[in-house]
């Protein structure tokens, strides 16, 4: 699909990239299902509208690894008979990203905390060397407990990287409860304006208002580290899954693969079509 395309139809796209997800998880009869289906349109919104060559993108919360997975698939980097090896042995598509030949897997991500000090160090070699570029970092609101990643945020205020774009999938769950309940809100858009990122909240399901948030941010150049925190909901687009917390971790039986695959096809594909 071509931007515009995907601009004007962005639920065709969405539901295309659900439906080859829930596929890699009902083939590799594996978890992290609700985390993929909670960030898949923010990565729309980046790596199909946003992202250029010269810019990096880091999955932080590695756990999605099947989500990025799908959409560089869709981008040509991912091939089909390498992403049908998705999750079996021998693979060059494991649970984590791994980087192995893939441009757009440029560091192993799963351990929370890891992708935010990367992206920054990016950001500022990109400004040390009048490089153009943008480092994306796309983190869990859980990771938003993490020390290195206030360790890193502090780090690109110190620095005033305005070419870093952190981006909270903020679905209220984390591996062993609702984010509120564990550390608190550590994901909270105040929490990041008052230390110094210029933030900004939007609905994390909306690809073209993600995409419009990024245009304009892009053009601040402030000395301000930019904060997207994306309000989302965990297992988005099949009803048994959303807002459930074992669905970061239970793998699909065949007959709730075939609901999800239905419900998904029902609420993207077929609503296009109906329209």
């Amino acid at each position: 699909m071509t931007v515009n395309e995907i601009i004007n139809e962005p639920r065709q796209i969405s539901g295309e990239l659900r439906l080859k997800i829930l596929g890699l998880y009902h083939q590799a009869n594996a978890g992290h299902i609700g985390c993929s289906l909670s960030c898949i349109d923010l990565m729309i919104a980046i790596l199909f509208l946003n992202k250029s060559e010269e810019d990096t993108f880091i999955l932080s919360k590695g756990h999605a690894a099947a989500a990025l997975y799908a959409c560089l698939n869709v981008l040509g980097e991912i091939s089909d008979e390498e992403l049908s090896t998705f999750y079996q042995d021998g693979t060059t598509l494991p649970a984590h990203p791994a980087p192995r030949q893939y441009k757009g897997i440029p560091f192993a991500t799963g351990s929370l905390g890891h992708g935010l000090p990367i992206a920054t160090g990016i950001a500022h070699a990109a400004k040390v060397s009048d490089k153009d570029s943008y480092a994306f970092a796309l983190l869990s609101d859980g990771e938003t407990n993490e020390g290195t990643t206030w360790e890193a945020a502090h780090y690109a205020i110190a620095n005033q990287l305005d070419n870093l774009f952190m981006f909270v999938d903020k679905n209220g769950i984390q591996g062993f409860g609702f984010t509120d309940k564990v550390l608190g809100e550590t994901a909270a858009p105040e929490k990041w304006r008052a230390i110094g990122f210029e933030t900004v909240e939007v609905d994390g399901h909306d690809i073209y208002a993600i995409h419009q948030t990024i245009q304009e941010l892009k053009t601040h150049k402030n000395g301000l580290p930019k904060a997207i925190i994306a309000n989302t909901v965990k297992g988005k687009g099949v009803s048994y899954m959303e807002n459930k917390m074992e669905w970061h971790y239970l793998p699909m039986s065949e007959e709730q693969y075939r609901q999800a695959s239905l419900e998904v096809t029902e609420r993207y594909i077929n609503e296009l079509t109906n329209a």
